[in-house]
């Protein structure tokens, strides 16, 4: 069996997860040792589409790895977070509540290309290993910056604390890393509360799988 699948992640799995659970389907089926893998990680408290390579598409990752991705994000201002997100240990900032027209420009101002450093508790390798990893062991984590290209910021919606967003990005943007950006610009603070990844390049989360069964992967295998 070869080509790829569009899953829906759910939160909690890791993409290895998904993994882990596509092989052990096509385990059962008979296939001895199967090669599954993914193209481009999803965290774990992040849903959304997840391309799942199967067979001989092994060798295909990069072809998906730089294709833009387009996120539904949701922020929280007035505090920040050791991890970026809701995992993490907060710190109160300001209570101040930015106006909607203050709110649009911070936002809008990252439009283009620009420079940003990943968060510690990214999926990035740092000497082999995942920075989440090293900075949950409590090891100092440096990761230089890096130029990406935020190509679209949508849908906006604002009832404070909370902001909501459609962005469509360069791979390797770091969605964390904008919205802590964003609430550096406003002065207050912030973390995001939701992910949900929508598109990679031309392939929508609406045309995914929601249900990990041998008769999805068979029916919805894609090729090239």
């Amino acid at each position: 069996m070869n080509g790829f699948l569009l899953v829906n992640k759910p939160k909690s799995w890791t993409s290895h997860d998904v993994v882990a659970k596509i092989r052990g389907l096509l385990k059962k089926q008979g296939t001895t040792k199967p090669k599954v893998g993914h193209a481009g990680t999803l965290d774990p408290l992040a849903t959304g589409l997840l391309i799942i390579l199967v067979g001989n598409y092994t060798k295909t990752a990069q072809e998906f790895l730089k294709l833009d991705k387009t996120y539904e994000v949701e922020m929280k201002l007035g505090e920040t977070s050791t991890t970026g997100d809701e995992e993490g240990d907060k710190t109160v900032i300001s209570d101040k509540k930015p106006s909607e027209k203050a709110v649009n420009e911070a936002l809008k101002s990252f439009l283009g290309e620009i420079e940003q450093t990943p968060h510690a508790f990214s999926a990035l390798k740092v000497g082999g290993q995942r920075a989440y990893k090293l900075a949950r062991a409590g090891k100092e984590v440096k990761i230089e910056p890096r130029q990406v290209t935020v190509h679209e910021i949508a849908d906006i919606k604002y009832k404070y604390p909370l902001i909501s967003f459609t962005t469509k990005v360069s791979s390797g943007t770091y969605i964390r890393s904008l919205v802590e950006d964003v609430g550096q610009k406003l002065g207050t603070g912030a973390y995001m509360t939701n992910l949900k990844r929508i598109q990679v390049g031309d392939y929508d989360l609406k045309d995914s799988i929601t249900e990990l069964n041998f008769d999805s992967i068979e029916h919805k295998l894609l090729l090239l």
